[in-house]
């Protein structure tokens, strides 16, 4: 039986950006309009989603090798632009974006980051677990992303995004850190899911010899990434200019920078001003594209399902006895049990969440 952790979600250029007045947010899709129920009700009633858009309507995406620098220019793009800016999401997204206490690995993908680095050809199938896991990490973290974009008008900054999680992968199988037969199975996940979203407008890529990120790595706090390999390193960097880099450029802008002139926001903000964002499926989209696009990136159950292939594969199958008994596991967790707003200590009714 496949694994499946039942989780509750709670439900042209730079120089015109930049003189855009919008304030940046702290969260997530946090404006009025987020807190009204949306669907073809309102629709009907007039709700459009092209009026709030201007020239800092945008995804832009941030990409690059480990500790090359990403997060850095995102959070100052972000800043110069007005934008929302998202850090890069890790295996607990689900619970820090409901604010909820994190809960243990068991229920967030069976899989362990730190595990990963220390040991990436364990024979628990630990490495595609986080794979594939992450790709669903991602995969909600970007719904929530358009969903901002289009709920409130205000342009997204990312830190990396699911379209480029193929480098990973194809890092992982050349150094024998996953199976074939797992390869094939992230590609099919990832041929079907991916093209539910738009691509970010914009791509920007952080350019960086792997033995200059290997020799940070070194200095890291983090014990695990001090013997990162270096042939998988190389890996990730060649999978970003061979296979991501040419195939995105097709429906994004992109921009590759070394890490000196990314160091440079301005000089990225420079080279923004002289795209024209003129490719791409985001100008075919109208105010009907744009509301089925909505309500589909705001079922968050249904963008999680967008990966469910059934499957045998011992990395990411369990038996139905423990499937079974980490279900009422999580049931018995604190919060899990009953609906929002019951309380079974109390001789208030409760319902029982099945």
């Amino acid at each position: 039986m496949a694994l499946r952790v039942i989780r509750a979600v709670i439900p042209t250029g730079a120089a015109a950006l930049k003189s855009a007045n919008i304030t940046q947010t702290a969260g997530v899709h946090t404006s009025s309009r987020k807190s009204l129920g949306y669907g073809f009700l309102a629709y009907m009633l007039g709700e459009r989603t092209t009026p709030r858009f201007n020239q800092n309507s945008k995804i832009i995406t941030v990409d690059g090798n480990l500790a090359s620098g990403k997060g850095a220019l995102a959070q100052k793009l972000a800043d110069q632009l007005g934008m929302l800016y998202m850090p890069e999401a890790d295996i607990f997204y689900l619970d820090k974006r409901s604010g909820s206490e994190r809960l243990p690995v068991d229920f967030n993908g069976m899989c362990s980051l730190e595990k990963f680095y220390t040991d990436p050809k364990a024979a628990d199938g630990n490495s595609y677990r986080l794979q594939l896991w992450m790709y669903n990490m991602r995969i909600v973290q970007y719904a929530d992303a358009i969903e901002h974009l289009i709920t409130t008008g205000q342009g997204v900054v990312l830190e990396r995004s699911p379209f480029s999680d193929m480098v990973f992968l194809e890092a992982m199988l050349e150094e024998g850190y996953i199976r074939r037969q797992c390869a094939e199975h992230y590609n099919e996940i990832k041929h079907i899911s991916i093209c539910e979203f738009l691509p970010p407008h914009l791509v920007i890529y952080i350019d960086q010899p792997a033995e200059e990120v290997q020799k940070k790595l070194k200095q890291s706090d983090k014990p695990y990434l001090h013997n990162v390999p270096l042939s998988y390193l190389k890996a990730i960097g060649s999978s970003y200019k061979n296979l991501f880099l040419p195939e995105i450029m097709k429906k994004s802008e992109v921009l590759v920078f070394d890490v000196a002139h990314a160091e440079q926001v301005q000089v990225v903000l420079d080279d923004i001003k002289y795209l024209k964002f003129d490719k791409g499926p985001w100008l075919e989209q109208d105010d009907v594209t744009l509301h089925h696009m909505r309500v589909f990136v705001e079922d968050k159950y249904k963008v999680g399902t967008l990966t469910h292939i059934p499957k045998f594969l011992p990395e990411i199958t369990i038996s139905s006895y423990k499937y079974d008994d980490m279900y009422h596991a999580y049931k018995a967790l604190h919060g899990k049990m009953y609906a929002p707003g019951y309380n079974s200590d109390s001789g208030d009714k409760y319902i029982w969440l099945k």
